[in-house]
């Protein structure tokens, strides 16, 4: 076992890491711009270094100063949380070169699942369900005109180095398919540094459910439950919950066994999930491998009662996994709390903290780096907490989160509190009855 982990990361996460290691008797290093000096995780941990300014790029994604951080506090291991270097294989790499062990997969499975054009190659070889499209990168015009006539309208351009909602375009009819590619190629070659396109066939009324799988360093692949993230606006994350309203347990095992399929594909190694698309039809669809820790982990620790990062830990230290499936044995779900004023346009919210108090009680779970006084900084992601409540239903559960998001005060910044309140509430929500549309037509009301 590691004797030793740094904490590639920043916020709740890097805080959730630390706090497994100290239960299984690891020693922690914080890494912390100058922006986050004041922040839990460089409190809790027992060492931190300073790695730069509030930039990312000469922080939290600078592989030198990460490693330098490294070297100096001797730590054995390092933890990248999710975002930042978390799916970046020139940093696992470097790791390897000069033995660290990475806690994820190897350098060649994230490329692997990295490329979206790979990845789709990978699967059809694997027989995992795709969606239909392009055989590979979109180079023109009149060969993507040629391609959608193909798989027919609509259709859906993609960056093959893409993620998070960056450099999509959907395409209804021929005439439109020029100036839409040059949209997201533009998008796509600010966000990533790669214009690289390629194109599906749009899945109408689709969910977003995804399969949590683990493996481990001998070949042995398992999942762990499914969650459903179907309430996304602009194709981020708001809400997640473990078991879908739309499973049953037909399709859980479909799923499940693809699921482990695509994961054995790349002799995957670690904790990871692998997306899938489902249509009105109960037809799914690989979409993509995410190969780290998710944000919504938490879900499926409380319905399994397992804990992921414990889990991660131990396979990145060489221990075997007994390749039990998991399937739900409770509800759960998770809403995102972030910086943010849903009633103006989502518009983030960074600011001083003046007043804080989170839910508590039976089934009720909240994971924050944030209390009255910290200051949000304007650098990074808006997410400042996760609440996750655990109940033996899913009605109950979502009475649950109705309470649990009555009882939490944050003020001094805007947040999205008052628009989960409203969509707990909300006939189609309670019911089940969401794709990733769902926002599209919400009617969010001030509070």
């Amino acid at each position: 076992m590691f004797k030793k982990i740094l904490v590639a990361n920043r916020g709740e996460i890097a805080l959730r890491v630390i706090r497994t290691c100290k239960e299984m008797g690891i020693s922690t290093v914080a890494i912390y711009s100058t922006a986050d000096k004041e922040s839990l995780h460089v409190r809790f941990a027992d060492e931190a270094v300073c790695i730069g300014p509030p930039s990312s790029s000469e922080s939290y994604l600078s592989i030198p100063k990460i490693m330098a951080a490294v070297e100096i506090t001797n730590a054995d291991a390092v933890h990248p949380g999710y975002g930042f270097l978390s799916e970046n294989a020139d940093f696992a790499e470097v790791c390897e070169e000069y033995g660290i062990k990475f806690i994820g997969p190897t350098a060649s499975m994230i490329r692997s699942m990295g490329d979206k054009i790979t990845a789709k190659e990978t699967m059809i070889k694997a027989k995992v369900p795709v969606v239909p499209g392009s055989d590979g990168q979109v180079k023109s015009v009149k060969e993507g005109l040629k391609d959608a006539k193909k798989i027919g309208y609509p259709v859906i351009l993609k960056a093959t180095a893409g993620g998070g909602g960056k450099g999509m375009r959907i395409v209804n009819t021929p005439e439109e398919f020029a100036e839409q590619l040059e949209k997201a190629q533009i998008e796509a070659g600010a966000s990533f540094g790669n214009d690289a396109m390629y194109m599906e066939k749009f899945v109408e009324e689709p969910r977003h459910i995804e399969i949590q799988v683990i493996g481990d360093q001998y070949g042995t692949v398992a999942h762990l439950s499914e969650r459903d993230c179907s309430v996304q606006r602009r194709h981020q994350k708001l809400v997640e919950e473990s078991p879908s309203p739309y499973m049953d347990q037909k399709l859980r095992l479909k799923m499940g066994k693809a699921a482990i399929a695509a994961a054995k594909a790349i002799n995957y190694e670690g904790v990871g999930t692998v997306e899938f698309l489902v249509d009105k039809n109960r037809k799914f669809y690989f979409m993509e491998m995410n190969t780290r820790i998710q944000v919504e982990h938490t879900v499926t620790e409380e319905v399994i009662n397992k804990d992921l990062i414990k889990e991660q830990i131990k396979v990145a230290a060489g221990e075997k996994i007994s390749g039990k499936n998991y399937f739900p044995e409770r509800h759960s779900m998770e809403v995102r709390i972030n910086a943010e004023d849903p009633y103006n346009d989502w518009r983030p919210s960074p600011g001083h903290i003046t007043s804080f108090h989170s839910p508590k009680g039976h089934g009720v779970r909240v994971d924050t780096h944030a209390f009255a006084g910290y200051t949000v900084p304007p650098y990074y992601d808006s997410m400042i907490a996760k609440l996750i409540c655990t109940a033996e239903s899913r009605e109950e559960c979502i009475k649950k989160m109705q309470r649990a998001l009555d009882e939490f005060i944050i003020e001094g910044i805007k947040t999205t509190v008052p628009f989960h309140q409203q969509l707990m509430k909300d006939e189609r929500f309670k019911a089940g009855s969401v794709t990733t549309k769902f926002l599209e037509d919400f009617d969010l009301k001030p509070q």
